[in-house]
């Protein structure tokens, strides 16, 4: 229990150091107080626990049994009727319960954690909106989203490569604007003064009729210097308790996950069907005077009788604006067939991450019994105690159920295997080794010679021929 605890502690202590590393842009140069950066660490460190857990468990039970094993205290115990599989029975059910407990632990203090967590981040975002533009990626200022390729020069103020895009009262993104370069001013507390230089200007006018929509679609216009001033006042006032995000799959536990699962199943398979009705509905074949309009399952030769009998002695112009014309729905319809694609996989890929959560909740307590297994039957094999040798073969096997397990789910993620498989993989692969090597140490098969053993003689050998 002793070691275990301070395993657990070390490991726990170098994931949020590495945490500190990923988050401090989001951090730093903000005027941030400690207790607010204690606050982050807190709310995040509950999602930590399930990966560090495993691995705790792996490299504490290692290296007990090997201590165990290399001062030879299993020896005495078998001379004494004790086993080292019945050895293993009460930290086997120690093990069961703190799998218990992981799975509540995650389904109640991780998902709050993730709650706090993750407005806090969106409330920080808002602090010095200046420093939160970051390369490569579009980030929200008031009611702008800017992207940058570039950010350079002594407090990151020159920027290269900017696309801005303003969104109306009515969420639509009606402007967007493109420049070479750039450069941002902070005039005082309440503007931020962006002034953009070789660039263009792109609008699109609301018109009251069709007509005069047609007539004037849009604006554009090319700047050599064009100047924004963004109204920040509100940046300068904001509760770093708000919460306005309160329905992310992360934060909901088990039961809130398994209703919404269910309810956005219901609602992507009703999408799909009202929308193959209405795209074979107005589908060009439709229009076919001869064809019935309500057949969903058109013959093939009606549908060239039908298409041919409109080119009967035509003229060569009238042929080309035919197929013109078809070209053009042609096109209209793989973009509107892809479009919905991209829709679809998106609300097929957020259903896999509900159902994926599910299932890696559960998962985790299997996983922390079959790790003990593998790290006990493991330390009293290799008879090697201390961080040498137990802590290589720890971390090799704890990355290889790690890896497993983040390719698993990312398979998940676009249906290429099931959300199932996919969080319970890493675990089915662990399994069958945990098995094999609880066998091996109960039949004593482990103990006649160990794979570090040969391996100093074979290395010993080789010197001697030398």
């Amino acid at each position: 229990m002793t070691r275990f605890i301070g395993v657990f502690a070390i490991c726990f202590l170098i994931f949020i150091i590495q945490t500190f590393w990923l988050y401090i842009d989001e951090l730093a140069g903000k005027g941030l107080d400690i207790f607010t950066i204690g606050k982050f660490f807190i709310y995040f460190s509950p999602k930590l626990v399930p990966l560090v857990l495993p691995l705790s468990i792996l490299l504490a039970s290692l290296t007990t049994y090997g201590t165990l094993s290399e001062n030879y205290e299993f020896i005495a115990m078998k001379s004494n009727g004790i086993s080292i599989v019945r050895s293993m029975v009460a930290l086997l059910i120690f093990h069961v319960c703190l799998g218990i407990g992981s799975f509540y632990f995650s389904d109640n203090v991780v998902t709050y954690g993730e709650l706090k967590s993750y407005n806090l981040r969106k409330n920080l975002a808002k602090l010095k909106p200046t420093l939160s533009i970051r390369e490569g990626i579009f980030n929200d200022i008031g009611n702008l989203n800017i992207k940058v390729a570039r950010k350079y020069g002594d407090n990151d103020q020159y920027l290269e490569d900017i696309i801005l895009h303003s969104i109306s009262d009515d969420e639509i993104n009606r402007l967007v604007i493109k420049a070479e370069k750039g450069e941002v001013r902070n005039e005082n507390d309440s503007y931020l003064q962006l002034i953009l230089r070789n660039g263009n200007r792109y609008e699109e006018l609301i018109a009251s009729t069709t007509a005069e929509k047609q007539k004037y679609p849009h604006s554009r216009a090319s700047f050599e210097e064009y100047i924004l001033n963004i109204d920040i006042s509100e940046f300068n006032n904001i509760n770093l308790d708000e919460e306005n995000y309160r329905s992310t799959y992360k934060m909901q536990r088990v039961d809130q996950l398994k209703t919404n699962s269910d309810t956005l199943y219901d609602k992507f398979k009703e999408d799909k069907i009202i929308f193959g009705k209405t795209f074979i509905a107005g589908h060009t074949l439709k229009k076919l005077s001869n064809l019935n309009a309500n057949q969903i399952q058109l013959d093939e030769n009606e549908i060239k009788k039908s298409f041919l009998g409109l080119l009967d002695n035509p003229e060569m112009y009238e042929i080309d604006g035919v197929l013109s014309m078809a070209n053009e729905e042609v096109d209209m319809y793989l973009r509107q067939l892809s479009n919905k694609k991209k829709v679809f996989f998106l609300q097929e890929k957020l259903i896999n991450l509900h159902k994926l959560t599910i299932n890696e909740r559960y998962s985790l307590v299997f996983a922390c019994i079959f790790l003990f297994l593998i790290g006990a039957s493991l330390g009293a094999i290799i008879r090697k105690g201390g961080l040498g040798l137990p802590l290589v073969l720890s971390i090799v096997i704890f990355l290889t159920y790690h890896y497993i397990g983040v390719f698993g789910k990312n398979a998940a993620e676009d249906s290429s295997i099931s959300p199932f498989l996919g969080s319970w993989i890493s675990t089915f692969v662990i399994a069958p080794f945990a098995i094999y090597l609880t066998k091996i140490v109960s039949a004593d098969r482990g103990f006649s010679f160990t794979l570090y053993d040969k391996t100093i003689q074979l290395i010993n050998k080789l010197k001697l021929k030398k």
